[in-house]
C-alpha cells in the first residue's frame, strides 16, 4: 500500500500533467480555427480544378496526344504511396489511422506482385512504417520547421512526385491523408493523383474552344492540379491533426481529473486510517497506565 507521501507526490504529478494537457488543448483549439478555415477555403478551388480537368480529360482521353499524366505509362506495376502524417504525436489516433490505411494498401499491392515505393511526409508516418516497410522507402519530406503550411510546401512535394514520374520511377501515385470532418471525426482518405483520375459519365461537351489545343492546355494544367491536390491534402491534414489533438487533450484532461479524485479519496482514507491507528495506540497506552 502506498504511503501518504507517495500518494501526495502522485497527486501533485497528475495535477502538473493536467495543466499541460489543458494548455495543449487550448493551443490546439486556437490553431484548429485557422487550420479549419484554410481547409474549407481551399475546397471550392480544388473542386473547381477537378471539374475543369475532368471536363478536358473526357475530351482528350484516348487521343494519341493525351498528356502522360492523364494517359499514364500503360502499366500499374509500380506504385508510389505518399503517406502524409504529423510531425508530432499526442493527437489520438490521427497518425495511426493514416498509417493503417497506407500499410493495408501497400501489403495488398505487394501480395498482388506489385512494386511499392513509399514517400513519407511527416515524421510520425515514417517512424511507424519503417518497422515493417523500411525497404520500400524512397524519400522523406520533413515539415518540422514549417509553422504554417503554404502552397510553396505543396509545390515542392508535387515537384518531387512529378520528377520521379518523369524519370519513370513509378506508374501510379496515391496520397494518403485525413480529411477533416469535425473535431471528433477525421476520415482516412486515399486519393490517386497520377494518372489523373476522371469520370467519363460526369464529363460534358465543352462550350469553349481552347488554344493552342485541349491537349496542350491539359498538359499545362495537370501538374498544377497535382500541386493543388497535394496542397489540399496538407491543409485537410493540418485541420484534422489539430482537431484530433484538441479532442485527445480534452479526454486526457478529464481522465487526469478523475484520477486526481480517486487518488484524493485514497489519500484521505489512508490519512484517516493512520490517524485512527495513532489514536488507538494513544488510548491503549493510557489504559495500560
Amino acid at each position: 500500500m502506498p504511503s501518504l507521501k507517495d500518494l501526495k507526490n502522485r497527486i501533485a504529478s497528475v495535477k502538473s500533467t493536467q495543466k499541460i494537457t489543458k494548455a495543449m488543448q487550448m493551443v490546439a483549439a486556437a490553431k484548429l480555427r485557422r487550420a479549419q478555415e484554410a481547409a474549407q477555403d481551399a475546397r471550392p478551388y480544388a473542386e473547381r480544378m477537378e471539374a475543369v480537368v475532368n471536363s478536358l480529360a473526357t475530351s482528350v482521353a484516348g487521343s494519341e496526344n493525351a498528356p502522360k499524366l492523364l494517359a499514364g505509362t500503360g502499366s500499374d506495376q509500380v506504385h508510389l504511396i505518399v503517406v502524409m502524417t504529423a510531425e508530432r504525436g499526442l493527437c489520438g489516433g490521427f497518425n495511426s489511422s493514416i498509417v493503417k490505411a497506407a500499410r493495408y494498401r501497400a501489403q495488398k499491392l505487394i501480395g498482388e506482385g506489385k512494386t511499392v515505393k513509399i514517400l513519407t511526409v511527416g515524421r510520425k508516418g515514417r517512424d511507424q512504417l519503417r518497422r515493417d516497410l523500411s525497404e520500400h522507402f524512397v524519400g522523406h519530406v520533413d515539415l518540422g520547421g514549417v509553422k504554417r503550411i503554404g502552397y510553396e510546401n505543396a509545390r515542392e512535394i508535387a515537384h518531387d512526385i512529378l520528377s520521379r514520374f518523369e524519370a519513370g520511377e513509378f506508374d501510379v501515385a496515391t496520397l494518403f491523408f485525413n480529411r477533416f470532418k469535425s473535431v471528433i471525426s477525421q476520415i482516412p482518405t486515399a486519393q490517386q493523383v497520377i494518372p489523373a483520375p476522371y469520370d467519363e459519365e460526369a464529363g460534358v461537351d465543352s462550350l469553349y474552344d481552347y488554344e493552342p489545343s485541349e491537349e496542350a492546355v491539359l498538359a499545362d494544367l495537370l501538374p498544377r492540379a497535382v500541386a493543388t491536390q497535394v496542397f489540399t491534402a496538407l491543409l485537410e491534414n493540418a485541420a484534422s491533426e489539430q482537431g484530433a489533438r484538441m479532442s485527445a487533450m480534452d479526454n486526457a484532461t478529464r481522465n487526469a481529473g478523475d484520477m486526481i479524485d480517486r487518488l484524493t479519496i485514497e489519500y484521505n482514507r489512508s490519512r484517516q486510517a493512520a490517524i485512527t491507528k495513532e489514536l488507538i495506540e494513544i488510548i491503549s497506552g493510557a489504559e495500560a497506565l
